[in-house]
């Protein structure tokens, strides 16, 4: 039980990090290009930024805490 809800974590993860980088390849793309809407542009970064948060709390919680 344990080992499927970390596997489910590990392939959660993972399907975040690829959303990350085509939001940026995407973001990238439209900066280029120069004539993207820029509203466009400002909720993708949003929608990055709160990837980038929950890519970081899936980590945390998969990395055990280490007292020193």
């Amino acid at each position: 039980m344990i080992d499927e809800n970390l596997e489910e974590l590990k392939r959660r993860l993972e399907n975040l990090r690829i959303e990350h980088r085509d939001l940026d390849d995407v973001i990238l793309r439209l900066s280029i290009d120069g004539a993207a809407n820029q509203l466009q542009v400002s909720r993708l970064k949003k929608r990055k930024l709160l990837l980038k948060d929950q890519i970081a709390r899936l980590e945390n919680a998969l990395v055990p805490d280490i007292i020193a």
